[in-house]
């Protein structure tokens, strides 16, 4: 399993995934998207989509979200996303070509018991 975790240090979810796999004594990376040195790359965003809607990763009921009063706007999703990452829903949990957005423990067990079943990830 290669999983990465996408999200902030202040998110509860975020802190979520992070003991879930920890408690599990399963390794991932973590990249804290509020640092600008960990940004979710054009062609990470790109490969997330392919699974998750650009508009299903964007958190409506975040405070970013609200600051910006974006939704009285018209707007491209992926641009804002890529510049604004605050405005991402998190946890992004990302287990090769597998994504799951927000706490979603029950998917994460499945991954880590086929892992373990030596079976292919469906």
């Amino acid at each position: 399993m290669n999983i990465q975790i996408f999200g902030t240090r202040k998110c509860n979810d975020t802190r979520k995934a992070q003991r879930f796999f920890s408690e599990r004594g399963v390794q991932f990376h973590f990249k804290d998207i509020s640092d600008k040195e960990q940004k979710i790359t054009k062609g990470e965003l790109e490969n997330i989509s392919k699974v998750i809607s650009l508009e299903d990763l964007i958190d409506k009921d975040g405070k970013q979200f609200q600051k910006r009063n974006m939704q009285h706007m018209v707007f491209d999703y992926k641009a804002e996303l890529l510049e604004d990452q605050l405005l991402f829903k998190t946890p992004i949990v990302r287990n090769g070509n597998k994504v799951t957005v927000g706490v979603c423990s029950e998917i994460w067990s499945d991954w880590i018991r086929e892992s373990k079943n030596g079976n292919k990830i469906k």
